[in-house]
């Protein structure tokens, strides 16, 4: 029997947030490499007192220079954020670092979009895996973005094995 959620009435992820090292950069990958649509600016935004720790967890003295919205697909909405802060990290975490992560893209063709990548000079990181057991049927690859965030390709055109055969998870 399943328990009730905590967290009820959720309808999907409504955006990624990004923060990093250069926004103009930045945009050139979202909009050129990843085929985003730019949507809108805000920033900066600085405040005194302590609404940055409080609502963010960041210094009181962090300034946010600039925040880019783009969309991808029709439906993603990435808020790319720009920060200006004493204590930044400027080292990306890696996946098996705590707070790792990456942004998984949905692509009709996998070998195609792989090459596109090359061809655009992105570090693309190894060669295409297939996957096995309940998600069989997909291929996904990592590249990182220039500032060194992690992201993923992934198709699976005939859907996966769980999609066919309930019993894929056995």
């Amino acid at each position: 029997m399943a328990e009730r959620p905590v967290l009820t009435g959720v309808r999907g992820v409504d955006h990624i947030g990004v923060t990093v090292p250069d926004l103009e950069a930045a945009h050139d990958f979202f909009t050129r490499v990843l085929g985003c649509t730019y949507l809108y600016r805000l920033g900066p935004f600085r405040n005194d007192g302590n609404w940055m720790s409080e609502h963010l967890g960041v210094d009181d003295r962090t300034v946010m220079r600039r925040l880019h919205f783009y969309r991808l697909g029709g439906q993603a909405i990435f808020e790319v954020f720009e920060y200006d802060a004493e204590d930044q990290v400027t080292t990306p975490p890696r996946n098996s670092d705590v707070g790792g992560h990456h942004v998984a893209l949905y692509v009709e063709d996998l070998d195609q979009a792989v090459q596109a990548l090359r061809l655009a000079g992105v570090d693309v990181m190894g060669e295409p895996t297939a996957s096995r057991g309940p998600s069989e049927g997909q291929r996904w690859v990592y590249f990182r973005s220039p500032w060194g965030m992690q992201f993923e390709l992934v198709s699976y055109p005939d859907g996966k094995a769980f999609d066919h055969d309930p019993d894929a998870f056995a």
